[in-house]
């Protein structure tokens, strides 16, 4: 009599997984993000602080969710003090190891998009230099910058215009020259220098195609076409804007195939085309 089979060994680690949430309406949520969700998968969500308020379990909360008692915080402080930042992920990244070392799935909330300004690459990173066996899940989500665009009614390009996404800390020299290349430039975490930038988009003459958007699809979102009223103001960390410049100057596209040279009398292609 053979003996039974054995048992399937269980996996040493469960999957880490960044469930994107969107920026702040539950609504946007994907029907596999939600399913994340709602799965057996333990919830991890980011906090600055130990015990604050965490925007990314917010936006889950809002959408009916309701929140596991064993849901984790993962503490990244909002500093740029290297050691601080160093110290914090590593110890992040392993309890996020410990936690998937039970053979669990842990569900990492992320707002906005997993592979757009996320913690969780970051997070994904530090993990697998811990433990390269683990397997990282991205669950895609939508970006701050297209749900912007989509409650100011812009289009952030059209047939073949061109558009770049920085972070507004490159300095209004760099947005200067990035008009000139780009259809539409959005700007992300413009909070320290709103000024800055409106005095240049000023000089461009190109407030009146600029929209600011602060908390996207969450209760408190903003939007002002009108960029004056933003001068002096202490704006949201989250806050962003679509600036676009339709005067820009454009090279020559080159569109479809590029016509084929006649082939030279005696070549190949000669002799098989006769």
């Amino acid at each position: 009599m053979n003996p039974p089979p054995a048992a399937p060994t269980p996996a040493r680690f469960g999957r880490l997984i960044g469930v994107s949430l969107g920026p702040g309406d539950p609504e946007l949520i994907t029907r596999r993000g939600w399913a994340a969700l709602q799965s057996h998968a333990r919830w991890a969500y980011p906090v600055k602080k130990a015990e604050e308020s965490s925007y990314a379990l917010d936006i889950a909360r809002r959408g009916g969710l309701a929140i596991p008692a064993d849901a984790v915080e993962l503490v990244f402080p909002m500093t740029r003090d290297a050691v601080a930042l160093a110290k914090a992920w590593a110890r992040a990244a392993a309890q996020t190891v410990q936690l998937l070392a039970e053979g669990r799935d842990l569900a990492f909330l992320v707002e906005g998009d997993a592979s757009t300004y996320s913690t969780f690459r970051h997070l994904a990173r530090a993990v697998r230099e811990l433990a390269p066996e683990i397997t990282v899940d991205t669950i895609a989500g939508v970006s701050s910058f297209a749900a912007a665009a989509a409650v100011a009614d812009l289009a952030l390009a059209e047939e073949d215009e061109t558009m770049a996404v920085i972070p507004a800390a490159y300095g209004v020299e760099v947005i200067d020259r990035l008009l000139d290349e780009f259809d539409t430039l959005v700007l992300m975490k413009v909070k320290p220098l709103v000024d800055e930038i409106l005095e240049l988009l000023e000089r461009r003459g190109l407030t009146a195609t600029s929209c600011f958007v602060e908390k996207v699809g969450a209760p408190e979102e903003r939007v002002v076409h009108d960029l004056t009223r933003l001068r002096g103001e202490k704006v949201n960390y989250l806050s962003l804007l679509l600036v676009q410049n339709p005067k820009r100057a454009r090279g020559e596209l080159r569109r479809g195939c590029r016509e084929r040279a006649a082939p030279a009398a005696g070549s190949l292609a000669a002799v098989i085309d006769a």
